[in-house]
């Protein structure tokens, strides 16, 4: 008998509900959102991971709650050839071509979007790349065509959305003596966003309480004599996985604040996504409409530092 590689693979035999039109629907809808290739009527496969065995087990307890029966087995391919055709039944190819084109098209028309638009558009796609990644058991060539189109329309767009964002640059980031930064002057980009808006805070809260800030119309307009930040060629900007708020704390010590390290997260995942964080989304709208009420961004920085004040303690605080 010839070895071959082969998965361990989890069948559901479910024969659903029908007292309940709803519950049938709500369990039908979760096994075509976990991924499963229908067998047959009734039967649904899928690779055997621990998140899959468990999220399988409870529906198939929902299933005969709600007056239907099933069963959750463990089966094994007897074949090279079987365990090929098992996983060639999970084959996302068309779904990539589909979330392919639907990225091209968005790309062709990010040029003429409001902003507005192009946050709808990263989004939609950010959700739908998402779900498809998810059931994508056995990636392949097409898979990494998709990643790679993903990745260049979400720096397509954020180049819409934020003019002369910085790309990150590789090193360390340097530990600086809190008392060569004392009544400096800081520049960065105007029409502050998340992470500008929050770094100017930090500053001017942790690091150089009398500091001076510039906003500037481009980088190349920066002062001899300022400290740039959140921009390329800036004193302080993204450096490897961080972002110019991560950098400023690491670069005047400041990584062992609790609330720091929450707002951190914060900043990270909205600046260039990541770990989500729960109080993301409000600060996000409060950014927002704050941008479109106040005046200029020495308005904007009172305004949105007051509220990262009052985060900053309930992240101290947090149990």
């Amino acid at each position: 008998m010839s070895l071959f590689e082969t998965t361990s693979w989890l069948l559901l035999v479910a024969s659903l509900p029908t007292t309940s039109a709803t519950a049938r629907m709500r369990i039908w809808r979760a096994i075509k959102a976990l991924g499963c290739v229908p067998m047959r009527d009734g039967a649904y496969l899928l690779p055997a991971l621990s998140a899959h065995e468990a999220a399988l087990t409870a529906l198939a307890e929902e299933t005969i709650q709600q007056g239907g029966q099933a069963w959750l087995v463990n089966i094994s391919s007897r074949s090279a050839e079987q365990e090929a055709a098992f996983k060639a039944l999970f084959d996302r190819s068309e779904d990539h071509t589909t979330f392919f084109n639907d990225l091209s098209s968005a790309r062709l028309a990010l040029a003429k979007q409001l902003p507005v638009e192009v946050n709808r558009a990263l989004r939609k796609l950010g959700r739908d790349f998402d779900a498809l990644s998810a059931v994508d058991f056995f990636p392949s060539d097409t898979s990494l065509r998709t990643q790679s189109a993903w990745a260049d329309f979400q720096e397509a767009a954020n180049a819409v959305l934020s003019p002369g964002e910085p790309r990150s640059e590789a090193g360390q980031i340097l530990l600086r003596p809190l008392a060569d930064y004392q009544g400096r002057t800081w520049s960065t980009r105007r029409q502050l966003w998340v992470d500008r808006v929050a770094s100017a805070w930090l500053i001017q809260r942790f690091i150089d309480t009398k500091a001076c800030f510039v906003w500037l119309d481009q980088p190349k307009d920066c002062p001899k004599n300022a400290l740039g930040f959140d921009f390329d060629g800036a004193e302080f900007s993204h450096v490897g996985d961080k972002v110019t708020f991560e950098v400023l704390m690491t670069s005047f010590g400041l990584q062992g604040d609790r609330g720091l390290q929450r707002l951190a997260v914060m900043v990270h995942a909205l600046d260039v996504g990541g770990t989500p964080a729960l109080e993301a989304v409000g600060f996000e709208a409060i950014l927002k409409g704050a941008s479109q009420r106040l005046p200029d961004d020495s308005a904007l920085l009172q305004e949105i530092g007051s509220v990262l004040d009052s985060l900053y303690v309930h992240f101290q605080q947090e149990s």
